[in-house]
């Protein structure tokens, strides 16, 4: 794997030189070489930001890489939403960091994105980051902004609270683009937010450029050479339901002895906060019962973006067990399909729609039986596996974070050209209304109602 192909997910958190105080962005008009002719504006990005841990921050941190590495010349910079009672040191490219809970902080921080030049603002939504009833003091910046906004949906609820649907309907009047990554999510934009379809752009969970290369290869010299990997990433919390995978192990070890699971990924700060470590202990504790703790790795730790990819490469079939359909998104998901990896999954929406024609084995809910058999399947089978693998890498070509880096330069850019034609046909009503209501006046001379020459009688 070549230095490149990280070079989009590295997260690198150089702090500059010079750079503590707020920095005013010129407004660009570099060419972006679209079919459009579009220009490249430049962004104010809102959400959390690495190194928080939480796919939000992740995502975030690998939007703005792959935007400045494909667009050298756009200014971005990052609003970064801070949890309570905590403090982050944070990468340089964030330059105002806004407190969950504190109204006034986000009044402050729509002033700041207002004088600093930008073009539009890139939001990213998740209910839980923002302070408020359902997150409503994002609304209180929206409101005050008077730039255009893309709104980037992580989660789109099929049947939400009233404060979750006014919140939603609140950013989505706010917006001038919605962004949603599956049609599932498009579909309840539409049907239960009343959405417009004309307003809503389907851009995927980007990915890093991974190679589509035999995992036995980067699992040279590690603790896992010489075995057969199962693998789940990502942020852990009880809906992932991994302890189904654990309970499936004893039936696919019977077939396949020198398999391993590595769970790698610490406890979600949110759960951690509520309720400790008691779902990583209570997987432990099962792996013991069953007599499975030398086939079940723990990498108890917020996984850096090289670690991710590295450990996406080098599993054999990679496996989301979640508990329930409601999930929008999975990142870790898109990135195993990035990396060319055999799946077996529950069918959540993110799932069912990503995985569909053969990308991959989608098994029921709550099953450690359906688990076990799905990859005794695909184990005895590397040619089959191999094929799932493939068809899920070409598939997730345009997921490749530098094509959607550009998917969302022409979106902003589109969002931008729309306010500005929005503008001013506002300033056109205005004016007309006001040559209207001098001529009422009488500050006016009256229209004359004369034929004027040559005109029919």
């Amino acid at each position: 794997m070549s230095a490149n192909d990280f070079s989009v997910i590295s997260g690198r958190n150089f702090a500059l030189p010079g750079a503590a105080g707020p920095r005013l962005f010129k407004t660009k008009s570099v060419a972006m070489g679209g079919p459009d002719g579009s220009s490249n504006p430049a962004v104010a990005v809102i959400g959390n930001h690495i190194p928080r841990q939480c796919g939000i921050a992740t995502f975030t941190n690998d939007l703005c890489n792959a935007i400045t590495a494909r667009y050298g010349d756009a200014a971005v910079f990052v609003v970064a939403v801070n949890d309570p009672h905590s403090y982050y040191s944070y990468p340089a490219r964030v330059r105002f960091e806004l407190t969950e809970a504190d109204l006034s902080s986000y009044r402050a921080a729509a002033a700041f994105i207002n004088s600093s030049g930008v073009d539009v603002v890139s939001l990213q939504h998740e209910y839980g980051i923002f302070g408020g009833r359902s997150g409503s003091h994002i609304l209180h910046l929206l409101e005050h902004l008077t730039i255009p906004v893309v709104t980037t949906l992580h989660t789109v609820l099929r049947e939400p609270n009233v404060d979750q649907l006014v919140v939603m309907q609140e950013i989505a009047a706010r917006s001038d683009r919605l962004i949603v990554m599956s049609q599932h999510s498009s579909r309840f934009l539409q049907d239960v937010f009343r959405v417009p379809k004309t307003k809503i752009e389907m851009i995927p969970h980007g990915i890093p450029n991974l190679p589509f290369e035999e995992p036995a290869l980067f699992r040279k010299l590690s603790s896992t050479e010489g075995t057969t990997v199962l693998l789940t990433c990502g942020l852990l919390s009880p809906n992932k339901g991994l302890e189904n995978v654990i309970r499936a192990l004893p039936q696919i070890l019977s077939r396949n002895s020198d398999v391993v699971y590595i769970i790698a990924g610490a406890t979600h700060p949110h759960v951690r906060l509520i309720e400790g470590d008691r779902y990583l202990l209570q997987l432990q504790a099962l792996a013991r019962e069953l007599g499975m703790e030398e086939h079940v790795i723990f990498q108890n730790r917020f996984l850096s973006p090289q670690e991710m990819a590295s450990l996406v490469c080098s599993a054999d079939i990679y496996v989301t067990p979640y508990r329930y359909e409601a999930q929008a998104v999975s990142g870790t998901l898109a990135y195993a399909m990035g990396a060319g990896k055999a799946i077996i999954s529950t069918p959540y929406w993110h799932a069912a729609e990503l995985l569909d024609n053969g990308r991959g084995t989608l098994v029921p809910f709550e099953n450690p039986a359906a688990i076990a058999q799905a990859a005794v399947d695909l184990l005895d089978n590397d040619a089959a596996r191999h094929s799932m693998g493939k068809r899920a890498y070409l598939h997730s070509r345009p997921m490749v974070w530098d094509q959607v880096a550009h998917s969302y330069m022409r979106t902003f850019a589109r969002a931008c050209s729309n306010h500005m034609q929005l503008a001013r046909m506002e300033i056109s009503r205005q004016t007309v209304g006001g040559l209207a209501a001098d001529r009422r006046s009488g500050s006016l001379p009256a229209l004359s109602s004369a034929p004027s020459p040559g005109g029919e009688l």
